[in-house]
C-alpha cells in the first residue's frame, strides 16, 4: 500500500499564541519564550501519508525538544491551543504525542522488554508520548552498519504495508563550501535527531478494520510503533509541538506517484552542475536557487 498524496500539505491556521507562520503556511516559528508552540496539520492525514518536517532553527537555553504525533481534535474546534503538547494537549483525550530526545527513540516492544529487563528498561518506557528529557548516551538511533548499507540502495522506507519514498526523509547540509561531502554523511543517518536539518515525521499505519499504529520516522529510519490501537475511524491530524530548543521548522513535501514538474526541474539542474554551491553561479531566480540548494 502505497499512500497518494494530492494534497500540499501546510501548518493548520490555529495554533500556539506564540507561532509565526510564513506566507506559505509550510514554515513555523516560535518567535519568544519555550512554550505556546503547538501547531497541526492543515487537513487530516490519509493512511500511510506522513507528515515530514525540517528543523530549521534551534535555540540555545532550554531544556526539551521538539514534539509529534496525533490528535483526533478538529483544530479549528479548539477554543484555546494548549501551552503543551504534553501533558495538555494528552490530557483533552484522542491525541497520542512523543518527545523527541537527542538519543533514545526507538520503540521497545514488549517482546523485546523481557530480553533487555536486566538492562532496566522498563515495559512501554517509549511507548505512548516519550521522555521529557534525553537519557543515557546510547546508539539507538543510528542504525546498524547493514540499514547505512541499505539506505542506499532502498529506494522506499517500508514500514508494514506501507511504502515511503525515501529521497526526502532524509535532510542535507547547511549550503556551503563543504556540503556535497557532508551531505553522504546525513545519509549514514549520523544526525541527531534534534539537531538543525533533521528530518522527523508522523503517520498512521492502519491494523484493522478502525485501528491503528502511530510511527515516528527520523531520519529516514522507522522509530517502532509509539502508540497502538488508535481509533482511526475519525480524522487524524498531525501535531507539532515547537517546544524549547526546537525554535523553527518547516514542512517538507514528499511525493508519492510521479515526480512533479517541480522536482524534475532540480533533478535537470542538479545533474548538470559539480556540486549543490555552483548553483549559485547560475542565472535563475533567488527563489529556484534556495530550492535546489536545500531539497
Amino acid at each position: 500500500m502505497e499512500a497518494l498524496s494530492d494534497q500540499f500539505q501546510e501548518f493548520h491556521p490555529k495554533h500556539g499564541t506564540n507561532i509565526f507562520l510564513d506566507h506559505s503556511g509550510t514554515q513555523a516559528t516560535r518567535v519568544e519564550s519555550f512554550a505556546n508552540g503547538v501547531c497541526f496539520s492543515k487537513y487530516p492525514l490519509k493512511p500511510g501519508e506522513i507528515f515530514l518536517i525540517e528543523i530549521e532553527e534551534k535555540e540555545l537555553g532550554w531544556c526539551g525538544h521538539l514534539r509529534v504525533g496525533l490528535t483526533a481534535k478538529d483544530p479549528s474546534s479548539l477554543e484555546v491551543v494548549p501551552e503543551y503538547s504534553i501533558p495538555d494537549l494528552m490530557e483533552l483525550g484522542d491525541s497520542w504525542i512523543f518527545a523527541i530526545t537527542r538519543n533514545h527513540n526507538k520503540v521497545i516492544e514488549e517482546s523485546e522488554v523481557q530480553a533487555v529487563g536486566e538492562a532496566g528498561l522498563g515495559a512501554g518506557r517509549r511507548l505512548g508520548h516519550g521522555d521529557e528529557e534525553d537519557g543515557v548516551q546510547g546508539d539507538e538511533g543510528g542504525g546498524s552498519n547493514n540499514k547505512t548499507k541499505t539506505f542506499f540502495t532502498d529506494t522506499h522506507l517500508y514500514i508494514d504495508t506501507i511504502r515511503i519514498p525515501k529521497d526526502k526523509l532524509v535532510g542535507r547540509s547547511r549550503p556551503g563550501r563543504f556540503s556535497h561531502i557532508l551531505d553522504d554523511l546525513y545519509k549514514t543517518n549520523a544526525l541527531p535527531p534534534t539537531a538543525r536539518r533533521s528530518r522527523i515525521g508522523v503517520l498512521y499505519v492502519p491494523k484493522s478494520k478502525d485501528t491503528a499504529d502511530m510511527h515516528i520516522v527520523i531520519n529516514g529510519e522507522d522509530m517502532g510503533a509509539s502508540a497502538k490501537g488508535i481509533p482511526s475511524t475519525t480524522p487524524l491530524y498531525a501535531v507539532v509541538d515547537v517546544f524549547a530548543a526546537t525554535k523553527c521548522v518547516r514542512i517538507v513535501q514528499v511525493e508519492y506517484g510521479f515526480s512533479s514538474l517541480q522536482t524534475l526541474c532540480r533533478k535537470a539542474i542538479q545533474k548538470h552542475i559539480v556540486h549543490r554551491m555552483a548553483i549559485d553561479w547560475l542565472q535563475l531566480p533567488e527563489a529556484l536557487k534556495h530550492y535546489c540548494k536545500y531539497e
